[in-house]
């Protein structure tokens, strides 16, 4: 189990190091703003980055990104948990498009998946959801979704919240491999926020249960 953890960490540290080589190709025009977020817990540190951006202005053709991690102040009583969303995505107009890519999780290591997605962004609100199937003979569906509302409360305050979810099940064998449910709610100055959160996470077929409650700090670089 050790040696599958390490080999884990192994593959994503590469990925993520993939990533960050093609940022510069990718620099060329005004692109979204990548946010990341650390969260103080109770029981643990977590963090996040959110990469997505087009490959050209004129291309249909983007990448999108998410990476966390968790640490646990106490390493005997909280697991370590390394993710990785990684996927190409063809846009077919009107905020929907058609994704292939590789996700990375402790649960179920690494899956080659195909699937729909929708964008709906505006000033208030932010909208991603992912329907991923896996195409490596696992069987295996998953569904991300994050939602962001963002109301401004003055000229430069708003309010900020977000719902973000992951299922993750294996339809063959009808079992649960991997969700979680994560909330936040504080202010939003610019490019910074922060205020309260919560981590709801379930793992494998039995859905080990831990939380996660804290503050978070992110910005938007």
């Amino acid at each position: 189990m050790r040696n599958a953890s390490f080999e884990l960490k192994k593959l994503i540290i590469v990925l993520i190091a993939f990533l960050l080589s093609t940022l510069n190709s990718f620099a060329q025009h005004k692109q979204p703003p990548i946010p990341f977020e650390i969260f103080f817990g109770n029981e643990a540190v977590f963090s996040q980055l959110i990469i997505n951006r087009d490959f050209s202005p004129e291309s249909k053709f983007s990448l999108f990104s998410l990476t966390t991690y968790t640490s646990g102040y106490n390493q005997d009583g909280y697991e370590n948990d390394l993710a990785l969303i990684n996927q190409i995505t063809y846009d077919l107009g009107k905020g929907f498009g058609f994704m292939g890519g590789i996700n990375v999780n402790a649960a179920v290591g690494l899956t080659p998946v195909i699937g729909p997605k929708h964008v709906y962004a505006s000033r208030k609100f932010l909208a991603v959801s992912i329907l991923s199937y896996s195409v490596d003979g696992k069987h295996d569906l998953s569904f991300f979704g994050s939602y962001e509302f963002k109301p401004p409360l003055n000229r430069n305050l708003s309010l900020y919240t977000r719902f973000q979810a992951l299922l993750n099940e294996s339809i063959g064998e009808s079992r649960h491999n991997r969700s979680f449910m994560y909330l936040r709610i504080g202010l939003k100055k610019r490019n910074l926020n922060y205020g309260l959160g919560a981590n709801l996470d379930q793992y494998g077929p039995d859905k080990n249960f831990t939380d996660n409650y804290g503050l978070f700090i992110g910005w938007d670089f």
